[in-house]
């Protein structure tokens, strides 16, 4: 069964799959001592700046974890939009692991700005009051949506002259960067994140994500705390030689980009249909729209997606790096011919 439910339902490219045999040859040093982590370091240097440090762990939720928790104190306080991965789909992680508090803030488009910050950016010094000392953007958003360059650096400013930092998760960081056509270093490292969170799975890989701080100054302890979260992968050379085969070359950007023109076709397709109401702007991999519930009832037992939001109808259909142009036209004759059921 084809879907658009999500980019984690997609396979392990195959380019992966032939560097995970490679992989396999002979002994490696166990838990990160290996020759291939020590490549990658060198990798994630090229895209992100000579103070990059990888870290490579199993998930999206163990590198947000580990990563907020090596910026933070126990008394801290983490602001973020409401919609974001860390406060609504990570069973309380954050919270329950890190012991930290999720500050979140209602957006219109998934988007933080220095104003919204500021509704939660404040007392600092209030014994009462968790501390807020870290801003955490998603990019793309949970919303399918993109930041700028010019819009996260402005967070970045901001953030830094409260005296916070930036965490960046980048569960879809590749598909962003596809879409602004512009290096990754562009919205993090050169425009001030502190740390992000790179997703490998939902671009092509089997399973891995990798912690990457890009300001050593403002963490401490991420080897150890990536330990004592579970997340230390004993045979790590296996998950840094799919992030090799990934990042080395272009194949990060060829599968970002297609599952982007995907998702640009599906919208193309649907945009105009009646009893469709598109309700995102349509900027990587993801298409938001809103259709009957019937319709979404039965389209569901062919083609596997969620619904977004029960009171509304939303649903979201997600586009990955094996999604083909049959898949695309097939899902919307389906969708067309329920509609047409439906008005009947």
């Amino acid at each position: 069964m084809r879907g658009f439910a999500s980019d984690n339902y997609a396979g392990i490219h195959p380019e992966v799959l032939a560097a995970l045999s490679v992989a396999n040859e002979g002994h490696q040093v166990s838990y990160g001592d290996d020759v291939y982590t020590g490549r990658l370091q060198e990798i994630f240097r090229g895209h992100f700046g000579e103070r990059a440090e990888a870290y490579p762990v199993f998930n999206g939720t163990g590198a947000n974890v580990v990563g907020l928790q090596s910026m933070t104190q126990r008394w801290s306080a983490v602001i973020c939009a409401e919609t974001a991965h860390i406060n609504v789909d990570e069973g309380g992680a954050p919270e329950k692991v890190a012991g930290l508090k999720l500050l979140s803030v209602p957006t219109p488009d998934g988007k933080l700005t220095p104003e919204l910050i500021d509704r939660q950016a404040w007392g600092w010094g209030d014994e009462h009051r968790a501390q807020p000392t870290i801003v955490s953007i998603t990019q793309s958003t949970e919303l399918g949506t993109l930041y700028t360059v010019e819009e996260i650096t402005a967070i970045c400013a901001h953030a830094h002259q409260l005296g916070m930092r930036v965490h960046l998760d980048g569960a879809r960081i590749a598909n962003a960067a596809a879409a602004l056509n512009v290096p990754l270093r562009a919205f993090t490292t050169d425009a001030g994140v502190d740390l992000l969170s790179f997703g490998g799975t939902k671009n092509g890989l089997m399973v891995g994500e990798t912690i990457v701080v890009l300001n050593p100054d403002v963490v401490r302890g991420v080897k150890y705390l990536r330990k004592s979260a579970m997340q230390l992968a004993s045979k790590m050379r296996f998950v840094s030689a799919q992030f090799i085969a990934l990042l080395e070359g272009d194949l990060w950007l060829r599968n970002a980009r297609h599952s982007n023109a995907m998702a640009t076709r599906l919208y193309e397709a649907v945009r105009g249909v009646p009893g469709v109401t598109v309700t995102r702007q349509v900027q990587a991999n993801a298409v938001f729209a809103i259709i009957p519930a019937d319709v979404t009832e039965r389209l569901q037992k062919h083609f596997r997606f969620y619904t977004w939001d029960e009171h509304t109808g939303e649903v979201r259909w997600m586009c990955s790096f094996d999604t083909t142009e049959e898949d695309v036209d097939a899902f919307t004759a389906a969708l067309k011919e329920e509609l047409a059921a439906c008005s009947r």
